[in-house]
């Protein structure tokens, strides 16, 4: 029997024995990957904890099976460490993930989760405002170093009208996607200090679906912490 087809037909027994008891099938391969340790984790309660792991020896072919209750991100990670590891969002069904050792989370190509395929188009976008952000920070290094007071002006003004420019396209982006978990999402971790009006609006224009879900609870929870410290 050939190597692929054993590895095929251990596979195909592990989805069918899984599915009896997991919703989440989560697998795929990392090229020239002979060795290692990769762990399934995820944020609980903001701590980060462990889902399952594998032993990696020989080829970099992978599977895990897992229980979901609500789509939510999970992290794949190389040997735990914090450069090669995947963030994706975690759905019912099979997702999978495909990279190479050298570039793990650069070459990553994930499918099989919408709420992936909506936040990939946000950071298409959102990137080229972080990244414009980053040449602010050398330009706002150079210009200590030069004690160019109005240069250091300009930035600074630069500055914040990125950063309302970048509020107002993620919450555009998250009202416009508010049936996807991805929307409570990217309010929780990309408008935490945004004004709390934008993420009542978000959370007005939520689904009910999307509004009992992990984020969806999680940012109702947050704005009711918000109200109660300003009273």
């Amino acid at each position: 029997m050939s190597k692929h087809l054993l590895i095929f037909i251990c596979a195909s027994l592990l989805s069918t024995s899984c599915s009896d008891n997991h919703n989440m099938l989560v697998q795929g391969e990392i090229k020239n990957l002979k060795k290692g340790v990769l762990y399934l984790e995820k944020i609980s309660d903001g701590d980060l904890i462990g889902i399952d792991s594998i032993t990696i020896d020989g080829n970099g072919i992978f599977q895990f099976a897992t229980t979901i209750d609500s789509p939510q991100v999970y992290f794949l990670s190389l040997n735990k460490d914090p450069k090669k590891t995947i963030p994706f969002f975690g759905d019912e069904g099979t997702i999978d993930i495909q990279t190479s050792l050298e570039r793990f989370v650069y070459n990553a190509k994930i499918a099989g989760s919408e709420n992936q395929t909506i936040l990939d188009k946000y950071n298409k976008i959102a990137s080229k405002f972080q990244n414009r952000n980053l040449e602010m920070i050398k330009e706002n290094f150079e210009a200590q170093k030069e004690k160019d007071e109005k240069k250091l002006e300009a930035l600074e003004k630069e500055s914040k009208q990125l950063l309302r420019r970048n509020y107002l396209y993620t919450t555009n982006f998250a009202l416009n996607n508010s049936s996807s978990e991805v929307a409570p999402y990217l309010a929780l971790t990309k408008l935490a200090n945004a004004n709390i009006i934008l993420l009542d609006t978000i959370n007005a224009s939520l689904s009910e679906e999307i509004k009992n879900s992990t984020y969806g609870k999680a940012l109702r929870s947050y704005l009711e912490k918000i109200k109660s410290s300003e009273e």
